[in-house]
């Protein structure tokens, strides 16, 4: 029987997804498991999630070793492990994919982090995952930096279904939103069908508290003080007051009215990072029909123990999560500061994470060899 509480919250329209892929959840069933009891709809992942994965489990080891046999080098070992264990979730998948319209039912494979500065690179290896996981359920990850962004409108173009991720600022955001409606008048102009197409915009949420939380404990007064854990939540309601206004002109009418699909926002980084807070809050506080919800496996679980739907906790709230970041403002936080520095960290964390998972496939591969 599906978990009431999970059960409750995708009554209220938000996509359930996990933020956690690996082999063994596959082969052992519990990512089937995971989408019968707990409302689970979709999958994204990372380098990170990867290397976890590799260095944790004992279902990779076959495949290393004939990868080994055949001399693969290091970085086509990544793609044939990344893109097998995408497949494989895919079609656990499809029939979500399937019942929802295309709407849910999706699984994310990321671009090299390490391309995240470079428009072309993006572009061609955006194209190539796309090719080689070879499913309709796919959204290729690309991240919401300044060289991202023409990367995702040419993806977008070229009929690939995107996740736009490292997002932090609503001005970045719009950005994204704006790529994305490029993408789709080019995609129409290329002969693509736009229903066939989809998007969410990965919007980042527990990180920005962190970062401003550092920041307000610095400066240290009862004003500042009083501001923690407030910065993620309201920042997350003025973005889909954004999402609301693009989503509802006459440019997105057009797009609609030729089969194209709404860039659904997407709060990532749900995970509670101080022990203080709820940690069901970037859950419970997020509620909005038509929002994808992509949650780590602790704080799914936590929600499925004691999570509570009270109702849409974001329509109309614009005014008052203005007034947390004018109150920010005048307690002395620089936000340009912050969205910058959060984009920033966010690269560098998923290029150590690449590196840690290219470390960790040599060292199997020569352990096989």
């Amino acid at each position: 029987m599906p978990n009431d509480r999970l059960a409750a919250l995708a009554a209220a329209g938000v996509s359930i997804w996990l933020d956690d892929l690996s082999r063994e959840r596959l082969r052992s069933g519990n990512l089937q498991q995971l989408i019968t009891e707990m409302s689970v709809v979709g999958v994204t992942t990372n380098p990170t999630i990867f290397a976890a994965a590799l260095a944790n489990g004992a279902a990779y080891d076959e495949q290393v070793r004939q990868l080994a046999a055949r001399g693969a080098t290091i970085e086509d070992a990544i793609r044939e492990i990344t893109v097998a264990d995408v497949q494989e979730a895919c079609d656990v998948f499809s029939g979500t994919w399937e019942a929802t319209g295309g709407v849910d039912g999706r699984v994310s494979l990321e671009v090299d982090p390490g391309l995240a500065r470079d428009t072309e690179a993006t572009v061609a290896q955006a194209l190539d995952l796309w090719k080689a996981v070879d499913r309709p359920n796919l959204l290729v990850k690309i991240p919401a930096t300044e060289a991202g962004l023409p990367a995702i409108t040419r993806a977008i173009a070229e009929g690939v279904s995107v996740n736009v991720t490292l997002i932090f600022s609503v001005e970045r955001y719009r950005a994204v939103m704006g790529a994305y409606l490029d993408g789709l008048e080019q995609a129409a102009a290329n002969g693509h069908a736009l229903a066939g197409i989809a998007s969410v915009a990965s919007f980042f949420v527990s990180r920005v508290d962190t970062e401003i939380d550092k920041r307000l404990e610095k400066i240290g007064t009862d004003d500042a003080l009083a501001l923690r854990g407030k910065a993620g939540i309201a920042n997350s309601r003025l973005a889909y007051a954004a999402f609301q206004e693009v989503f509802s002109g006459e440019r997105w009418e057009a797009l609609a009215g030729h089969g194209a699909r709404a860039q659904r926002p997407l709060w990532a980084s749900t995970g509670v990072k101080n022990p203080e807070y709820p940690d069901t809050m970037y859950v419970t506080e997020l509620v909005v029909a038509g929002t994808v919800n992509t949650m780590p496996e602790k704080t799914l679980l936590a929600f499925a123990d004691h999570g509570e739907v009270l109702g849409d906790r974001v329509t109309g709230q614009a005014k008052e999560a203005q007034e947390v970041f004018d109150a920010l403002e005048r307690v002395g936080i620089d936000l340009t500061d912050v969205f910058l520095v959060l984009e920033d960290e966010g690269v560098d964390k998923f290029e150590k994470s690449w590196a840690e998972l290219v470390e960790t496939v040599a060292g199997q591969l020569r352990a096989a060899g």
